[in-house]
């Protein structure tokens, strides 16, 4: 597997660039931002982007989305929750300080039980509502990975304060579906640090029950 994680944009949101050695096929999540920056490691790979998958509608991860469609034409996967902090990003860019990103449509919406796929890597999508919505994670069984978006962060997890969020909802999602997850996975999260299932589950104050 080729991963590539490129921390774009103000807020340093973790894009993820997944690709087949063999195929040469390709996926992106969360292209927040410095679209450049992720071309150029998309044609150093000499990948073909299949799909662009967004865990959930913040500006930070979705701002770039159409300029990255323009440029491969690969369709946008998000959650059909997170459809209506779609019609909010150029106030969430006015909060951010990032340039609002216009319109961003979606081609088609993805959840619990779907599947995404680089050409022999393949995700299963976790609905993991509490941060917004529409969050999803991203869980590649074979490799042990987890592209957890904003739900959880090495020592933290996603922010409950802003529309759409729900810390008794974050806190379902966590406890019934991520930490269902083998100890020695690797959590690659929206922001920050790699981090494992393991270590978040003896370490993370969140999680760790008293």
């Amino acid at each position: 597997m080729i991963h590539e994680i490129l921390p774009v944009g103000p807020l340093h949101c973790n894009c993820s660039i997944i690709g087949d050695e063999a195929t040469r096929e390709a996926m992106v999540i969360d292209p927040g931002d410095d679209i450049n920056d992720i071309l150029a490691l998309i044609r150093k790979h000499n990948l073909q982007v299949k799909q662009i998958v967004i865990t959930h509608a913040h500006v930070d991860h979705v701002g770039g989305a159409m300029k990255l469609r323009a440029a491969t034409s690969a369709p946008i996967l998000l959650n059909q929750n997170d459809y209506a902090l779609l019609k909010m990003l150029d106030i969430q860019a006015l909060w951010c300080g990032m340039p609002a990103p216009g319109k961003v449509e979606i081609d088609r919406s993805i959840s619990t039980g779907d599947a995404v796929a680089a050409g022999s890597h393949t995700a299963q999508i976790l609905h993991t509502p509490g941060h917004t919505e529409g969050s999803i994670c991203l869980y590649f069984a074979p490799e042990k990975k987890l592209i957890a978006g904003d739900t959880l962060f090495a020592g933290s997890i996603g922010r409950t304060d802003l529309p759409g969020g729900s810390m008794q909802k974050i806190m379902r999602s966590l406890h019934e579906t991520v930490l269902a997850l083998p100890d020695e996975t690797v959590v690659i999260p929206g922001h920050g640090e790699l981090t494992t299932i393991g270590e978040e589950r003896e370490s993370n104050p969140f999680l760790v029950k008293r």
